[in-house]
Order: C-alpha cells, then structure tokens, then sequence
C-alpha cells in the first residue's frame, strides 16, 4: 500500500494542522513563587509548540484552538502568529475565559499549575471540524482528551480519520493532573493511539500508564500503528513501520529546561515526515528539535530577533 507520505497534495490550505489547547504561562525565573519573584509572561501549549516548531523548518503550519474573549487570548494567538503560524482557524469564546498555567522551572522538571477548568477550549468539540483547512497531517494530543468530554470526542473523530485523507497523527502526552487516575487515563490513550497512523510517546509514560517496560512492548500493544515513534528520554528514539525498525540514540545536551522538547521531537519529525525523508532523518530531525529546547529555557525554539533583543 502506498504511504500517505508519498501521495500528492491536492487542494490543501496547509501542510500541519494542530488543534488543542495553548494557555498564558505565568513562568517563575528564579524557580520559586514568593512576594516579588521575578516572573514572565508567555504562552504555553503542547499542540501549538508542534506547530511553532514545524513552522520554523519550513513547514506551512496551522494551528487551531478556543480562546477567551480577554487580553490573554489576545496574546496567546498573537504569540503563536508571530512566530510563523496560521491562526486564522481559532476561535474566540465571548463566555468562557482563556487557560492559564503558572510553572516553576527547573532542570529536573518543572512543577506545573494549571488554571484551565471550564476554559474556552475545553469547549472544544466536533462541532468545528467543517470550519477547518485541507491538510496534509492533523496533530493532536492526549492533553486535549483530558479537556473535556466534548474535547475527548473532537481527539477520537480525527485520530479515526474525520479529515481524511489527511493523516491523523497523536501524541500520547500522559499529564497526570488533568486526569482522574492513571486507570481512567490508561484505556482512552490507549484507544486514541490504536486509532492513528502516527503515534508518539515516551518509554516511561507507556510504562505507567500500560505496563510495558520496552519500546517492543509497546510495539506489541500497538501492532497496527504506520508509524510508532517510542521516545526513550537521553538514551534513544525508535521508530517501528511496518516491519521495519530504525533506532537512533539521542543527543548530548545539557539541559536547561526540559518543557517542551517531546514536542520539539514531533515538529522535527512531522516535518520530516512530510518532506518524504526516511526514518533515521526522520528520528534526527526530532532529536535536533528536542536538543535545541533542552538547551534553552524557553518550550520552543525562539524566534531569532527575540533571541537578539534578549541577549
């Protein structure tokens, strides 16, 4: 069967549409929230990293979402437009409030708050899936199945191939706070992940969430995913299709903050995915995106006058 990698584009607005949450991030400097800490303001969401990341390569990248009718919507898709990606799919919600997390930073791991209960974008839904552009590859997360139910439903639809023939491609993203339990979260991720043609997820998150210890564990309980990405921290990165496996070890950075860099890996190799390379570009293209976050403290790469104006 012919990959959908190779197959033509034909009348599509855009080559990566994500669609999820992306909230104001309130980010403690000096790792620590007291009376006068030094904080910053920004914008933090998972899908929307994948986009900014893939959109600094060259890719046409869309991102689309629900935000507030307040001046933190504004600035979220501000923030992500600026950076080279098309927000002309988000929506704004005059009765619901735009998300916001609040996170210290660390090497070690950051601590998170997160601020988003009945945000706009937990109202997100298969209502909107006529609104949406042509594409080549769809991208969401598991962090939007834990929104809301409606928000669940919109992540089940597309992983089954609502936008066909767009691929429909899925990061595991196991959060631990915005579920219940690990066993409610266990059998929805795992129904997500059967149904994409890509799939995402680290070694560990698997381990936690479905027992299984290896990256061919995985691959066992996952046999009919196209193309299975098993992310394996510092140590390595596998890639199963088909019958073919492709490992390459990771890269050897010392971390500045490790926030965002899974979604680094995915641009790289959604981008590369796209481009028609092969599975080791692919695997490298994701371990340079994940390196450059992990060497810098913010969760995407920055855009190079912000850099500039900041040094």
């Amino acid at each position: 069967m012919t990959s959908p990698a190779a197959e033509p584009l034909v009348a599509q607005q855009t080559e990566l549409l994500t669609i999820g949450e992306s909230m104001a991030l309130v980010a403690s400097t000096s790792g620590e929230l007291s009376e006068g800490a030094p904080l910053t303001l920004g914008v933090g969401g998972a899908e929307s990293n994948v986009a900014i990341g893939a959109a600094a390569l060259g890719i046409h990248a869309t991102w689309s979402s629900r935000v507030g009718a307040d001046p933190l919507g504004e600035l979220v898709v501000e923030s992500i437009r600026r950076r080279g990606v098309d927000t002309t799919h988000v929506e704004v919600d005059p009765a619901r409030s735009t998300g916001l997390m609040v996170k210290q930073s660390a090497p070690t791991g950051s601590k998170v708050l997160y601020y988003r209960a009945g945000s706009a974008a937990s109202a997100l839904s298969p209502h909107s899936l006529d609104r949406l552009p042509a594409t080549r590859v769809v991208h969401m997360s598991g962090i939007t199945a834990a929104l809301s139910s409606s928000a669940r439903e919109l992540v089940a639809q597309v992983t089954a191939g609502a936008l066909a023939p767009a691929v429909a491609s899925f990061d595991v993203n196991f959060r631990p706070a915005l579920w219940p339990s690990r066993d409610d979260a266990a059998p929805v991720l795992l129904a997500l992940a059967q149904s994409a043609h890509i799939v995402f997820v680290g070694r560990d998150e698997a381990e936690a969430l479905w027992g299984t210890p290896t990256a061919e564990a995985i691959r066992e309980l996952l046999p009919d995913v196209a193309h299975l990405v098993v992310k394996d921290g510092a140590i390595e990165a596998v890639e199963f299709a088909g019958l073919e496996t492709t490992r390459l070890p990771a890269q050897v950075v010392e971390v500045v903050e490790p926030v965002g860099a899974g979604d680094a890996f995915a641009a790289g190799w959604l981008a590369a995915w796209i481009r028609g390379e092969d599975a080791s570009a692919r695997l490298a293209a994701g371990h340079t995106g994940a390196a450059a976050v992990l060497r810098s403290p913010f969760d995407t790469v920055e855009p190079v006058a912000e850099r500039e104006e900041s040094a």
